[in-house]
């Protein structure tokens, strides 16, 4: 007797092929997470909420707009700012007193505000930022 064998097709389970995506997926998103961050490497110091108004006016001020670098109110190209910068922060011993605050104008270039910020590292300033926050103040 001869027994006929059928042909017999066997599905791999639907299961096991969302199973390996979702591995594939979480493989590649902890591998894209390792990549380093590249860019200026800078330590800005903390911003304190009370300022006294004598301790203010010793750090130099700095506004950045897409036009012109405004020290201390006065407005200079990067070149003169160099040098004008270098010649205030000579002037100053402590380290407290070399923070250099930068505002910047939102629409300002970015190789200006690099430029600008390694003029500032290069002359021996500290670089602090100066962000605009919004407070909001009830009167009864």
């Amino acid at each position: 007797m001869k027994l006929q064998r059928g042909k017999v097709l066997v599905d791999p389970p639907a299961s096991a092929s969302s199973d390996i995506a979702f591995i594939l997926i979480i493989f590649f998103l902890v591998c894209a997470a390792v990549q380093p961050e590249t860019g200026i490497s800078q330590v800005l110091p903390k911003t304190e909420e009370k300022k006294d108004k004598q301790e203010q006016s010793k750090n130099l001020e700095v506004s950045i707009t897409p036009t012109s670098i405004v020290l201390n109110g006065s407005p200079l190209k990067l070149p003169e700012f160099a040098q004008r910068l270098t010649a205030a922060l000579k002037q100053k011993t402590r380290d407290a007193d070399k923070i250099v605050t930068v505002k910047s104008s939102p629409d300002t270039p970015y190789p200006l505000w690099i430029d600008v910020s390694q003029t500032i590292k290069e002359a021996g300033g500290i670089l602090t930022l100066e962000l605009e926050s919004d407070r909001v103040i009830n009167v009864e």
